[in-house]
């Protein structure tokens, strides 16, 4: 039986950031619950809802924005006390209102995450955590990577206070005092933690966490270490996870999970195989706006159990399980005292109309007078960010506004290639550039009518790098744009990685120089996606890659004079050698550099490419014979005599259109891939073989594997 769950809208308050939403504990079973929820305004309300209406118990004065929202109580008590972070200070309400504690942390940073457990207070900014017993100073971390999110065992079931920190490295952090007690590695840059099952399961050491790139996972944190748990990929969707929450919505006495993205799905997925299997994905809804917060409980009509989020632009709704005919739901008869206030509403819209086309017909008499007017540009904010996707090798670009965007124009100086997405409704159209002048990308995208969120999917080239820039022009008055920007990084195609193939065959770059580590670091920051901005705090730093398109693996080890990287791909050697050489050549760092060349790495990575170039050319091959075969079959009733491969052509020919279409220039950017191979393996050598280019491409164009190998190989004997 498919879940049905019907959305009804509650309130609208200001922007909102993650985790900003709670809600208080009921009076026990399915009594109604109040909402807490703090804005980017800095104001913090509580209402519960009475007759399809909010009902206001308190509401603060606005201040600094709230960046989250947590609940807390003695131990072994309801966790009914509101605390809310706003900069680096920790405020305390009552749910009534009344506020008892107002806690200023001293952090140097803003606080970003918080967790609360009886008395101890757990905060953390973009790179130190906190911890407070009683608002006293107790333990302090320096992390090495930017944290995400904080959270703790439960101490009931545990016995001890055992905190975690989630941190961009893809990684999960046990802290123990002021030290990092082990890491547990993830599939994934971690968002967003939760208890299992909001208790940490039966031994309470059970955690879920939320990935970047759209993963959602378990693991078990053990006092000996962490085990792996089942890892969970939706199919086709890349969003990130923004918060996870444990409640029984399906009313089967088992609680679901409750997944919220970035890009606007809210969904439940029940646990059908027992708690230790992948959960099945039971519900999908979809809001249009990245979603903030998220929590099950009762809030809309006693009795009835619902899902409650917000919104970025500050909606807040509940999908309610309250049937769709009942009165909740809005079809409920109208009475006089209702269609009275309807009327006073409708008047209060109408003059409030009336006020705005006055203003605006004021501002633009003034904006013309020759007297000289006044034009404010108005301050928008935009929720951007830009994620590798590494199933496909490509970024998603996503732009969030807090009103109607108009158009977007993308204009970059380095060769980039847009991809199609499928629920992307802006209109596309692109301008002729000159290359020669630095502009290879000018696109505008038109969005309909109220577009408040737009997914754009570039891929990218390695060595090629430089600035994306975003334009986005929102529907307001008067006419204006913000400007983004955004790095396209020389190995924009490589991810952190903690399991790498270390018996490949490796080339090895090293490089020894008057060069100071936060400089060599910032060269690598710059050069590499996920890599922190913050300098290790160690003597030698040690990063790990894997190449999202090729497989193949970068490890970098650099300390305060010295640099050694190794990568099994030689073009990626060469790339590095460039750009470090370029940097250090700006500093007027002279660098004494040599470089190990391994001619097997160049066979093995050839063999990687294979399947790869193999699968792409079966594609092109039957994409190019769908006409033909469409032809035949509209002149032939009887296609019973066609082989099974041109039968089969036939029976999926939407399917292979499409995944053809999702990869364009696929086909040449491994062509390039090779070619670069053979030049840069032949540049370390001190070959020139552009000549050789020509019968290299004709290789390609009738590819066989052997016949490329015995090409490469014969290169290597001469």
């Amino acid at each position: 039986m498919e879940l049905e769950l019907t959305r009804v809208e509650y309130l609208q308050v200001g922007l909102t950031s993650g985790r900003t939403l709670r809600l208080l504990p009921g009076a026990g079973g399915k009594a109604q619950q109040r909402v807490v929820v703090g804005d980017d305004d800095g104001v913090v309300q509580v209402f519960f809802v009475k007759g399809g209406e909010p009902n206001f118990v308190f509401r603060t004065l606005p201040g600094q924005k709230v960046n989250r929202t947590e609940l807390g109580g003695a131990l072994g008590t309801v966790r009914d006390k509101i605390f809310v972070a706003t900069g680096s200070e920790i405020k305390g309400f009552t749910k009534k209102g009344k506020m008892f504690l107002q806690f200023e942390t001293n952090l140097a940073e803003s606080i970003q995450s918080m967790h609360i457990s009886g008395s101890n207070l757990m905060v953390c900014g973009n790179y130190v955590y906190n911890h407070y017993n009683d608002c006293r100073d107790t333990n302090y971390l320096l992390a090495g990577d930017k944290v995400n999110d904080v959270i703790s065992l439960p101490v009931e079931k545990v016995k001890t206070l055992i905190p975690i920190i989630a941190c961009a490295d893809r990684s999960l952090k046990v802290i123990k005092d002021s030290e990092v007690l082990y890491t547990a590695e993830l599939p994934g840059p971690p968002t967003t933690m939760q208890l299992f099952y909001n208790d940490g399961g039966e031994s309470g050491e059970q955690i879920l966490y939320g990935t970047e790139d759209g993963k959602v996972g378990m693991m078990t944190l053990g006092k000996s270490g962490p085990d792996a748990g089942w890892v969970m990929e939706k199919d086709g969707s890349y969003a990130g996870v923004q918060c996870l929450d444990n409640f029984d919505i399906t009313g089967d006495g088992v609680r679901d999970l409750i997944v919220a993205r970035h890009d606007g799905n809210i969904e439940v997925y029940s646990y059908d195989d027992g708690e230790e299997a992948e959960p099945t994905l039971k519900m999908t809804h979809n809001c249009s706006e990245s979603v903030t917060s998220i929590e099950g409980g009762v809030v809309s009509q006693q009795g009835y159990e619902e899902i409650v989020a917000s919104t970025y632009t500050g909606k807040i709704f509940g999908l309610s399980s309250v049937p769709s005919g009942s009165a909740s739901a809005g079809t409920k008869k109208v009475t006089s005292e209702t269609q009275m206030r309807m009327a006073k509403l409708r008047n209060e819209i109408d003059e409030l109309q009336q006020l705005v086309n006055k203003e605006r017909e004021r501002y633009q008499a003034q904006a013309v007078s020759t007297i000289g007017g006044m034009s404010a540009i108005p301050k928008i904010n935009i929720n951007d960010k830009m994620t590798l996707n590494q199933t496909d090798a490509s970024y998603i670009l996503s732009m969030e506004c807090q009103t109607a965007i108009d158009n977007i124009l993308l204009h970059s100086d380095v060769p980039v290639d847009l991809l199609d997405i499928e629920k992307n409704s802006a209109v596309v159209s692109y301008s002729a550039c000159k290359p020669e002048e630095g502009n290879f990308l000018l696109a505008t995208y038109r969005c309909q009518a109220n577009t408040t969120r737009l997914e754009i999917k570039i891929r990218t080239i390695e060595g090629q790098y430089g600035t994306l820039t975003a334009y986005v022009t929102p529907r307001l008055q008067p006419k204006c744009c913000q400007v983004q920007t955004y790095k396209v990084r020389p190995l924009s195609l490589h991810m952190r990685s903690h399991h790498l193939d270390r018996k490949r065959p490796q080339n090895i770059l090293s490089l020894n120089g008057q060069f100071t580590m936060s400089e060599i670091h910032s060269w690598i920051s710059f050069c590499l996606p996920e890599v922190s901005e913050k300098v290790p705090a160690g003597d030698t730093a040690n990063l790990s890659f894997i190449s999202t398109f090729l497989d193949t693996v970068l490890t970098c080890t650099y300390s305060k004079g010295s640099g050694v990287f190794k990568s099994d791909n030689i073009s990626t050697i060469s790339i590095l050698k460039d750009f470090l050489t370029k940097e250090a050549t700006k500093k007027k760092i002279q660098l004494d550099i040599s470089c190990e060349v391994n001619d097997e790495s160049v066979i093995d990575t050839l063999n990687l490419i294979h399947p790869k170039l193999e699968s792409q050319l079966l594609l092109a091959k039957q994409v190019a014979l769908i006409e033909p075969l469409k032809d035949l079959a509209a002149h032939e009733p009887d296609t019973e005599f066609l082989s099974p491969e041109y039968k089969h052509i036939l029976e999926n020919w939407t399917q292979l259109e499409g995944q053809f279409k999702r990869q364009p220039a696929r086909l040449e950017r491994l062509y390039g891939m090779i070619t670069d191979l053979y030049i840069d393996h032949n540049k370390f050598k001190g070959n020139n073989v552009k000549n050789k280019v020509p019968q290299l491409l004709e290789i390609l164009d009738k590819y066989e594997l052997v016949a490329l190998l015995d090409f490469f190989k014969e290169d290597n004997s001469s």
